[in-house]
């Protein structure tokens, strides 16, 4: 169990800020001897955890996940019907997307969605973000009660950002405006210069949950134009809450329709 907690360790030092490691990282960000951290990233390397980065002594998120993922998205009707959803959206809207779930207190990405814009946001599959700090990862939270979020979060909150919630007090009004709108913005938080608007969805029958978005260069979208992808999002979210029984969406007020 140590050797699986350490590698389970490891895996959560990836973000979209942090896509590869060297030893010597892991040795400090883990507070392991160095030989110790050259062993586990060989070994995880044997057994497709991880990949090298090219020729170089460095790391990454290996090919299991990306099968592990294929294999969910098979096996998921709820990611099924997300996946068209989200996929129609992306191209109206002409931006990226992405579908994540909630992995203790980190948003992970399971699926993404390339736009066909000239600036393009990308996230790697498999990545992983403080939730706290993203839309996808807030409106999963806000599936959760109050006692479960605070649970996730036994020490003080470390912003990425000053757009991000700075305590859990900011936090907690962010959770909470989400229960009301179903929606969830976040710019400039996780990553500098990026925005996305997201929403989540429920299967009841086998208690999935997750959360997709659209995501956008943050100076090219205008705070108009975040609203109508909102729109777009919980319409298609309240349609999916249908086939699925997901009760969240009958709770929440549908937002106005935005002007042309």
């Amino acid at each position: 169990m140590s050797a699986l907690s350490n590698a389970v360790s490891v895996l959560r030092l990836f973000s979209t800020e942090r896509p590869e490691l060297s030893v010597t990282e892991v040795s400090r960000l883990l507070d392991m001897p160095k030989s110790s951290a050259s062993r586990l990233l060989k070994s995880m390397l044997r057994e497709g955890l991880l990949a090298n980065v090219g020729a170089t002594p460095r790391y990454r998120v290996g090919h299991v996940f990306f099968e592990i993922s294929r294999l969910y998205g098979r096996n998921s009707t709820l990611m099924d019907l997300t996946d068209n959803a989200l996929g129609e959206i992306c191209r109206a809207v002409r931006h990226g997307g992405y579908i994540s779930i909630l992995d203790g207190a980190d948003a992970l990405v399971l699926r993404a969605y390339i736009g066909p814009e000239t600036l393009r946001v990308v996230t790697p599959l498999g990545s992983r973000m403080a939730a706290f700090a993203t839309s996808t990862g807030r409106t999963l939270l806000a599936r959760l009660s109050n006692e479960a979020i605070k649970a996730l979060h036994p020490q003080p909150l470390v912003p990425p950002s000053p757009n991000a919630p700075q305590n859990m007090g900011e936090l907690m009004e962010r959770i909470d405006q989400i229960r009301r709108c179903g929606w969830c913005e976040a710019i400039d938080e996780g990553v500098s210069g990026v925005g996305s608007v997201a929403v989540s969805i429920a299967d009841r029958a086998s208690a999935e949950t997750l959360a997709f978005c659209v995501s956008f260069p943050a100076h090219l979208v205008s705070e108009l134009e975040r609203r109508r992808f909102a729109v777009t999002l919980t319409d298609a979210a309240r349609r999916l809450a249908t086939q699925v029984d997901d009760q969240f969406w009958t709770r929440v007020k549908a937002p106005k329709a935005v002007a042309a």
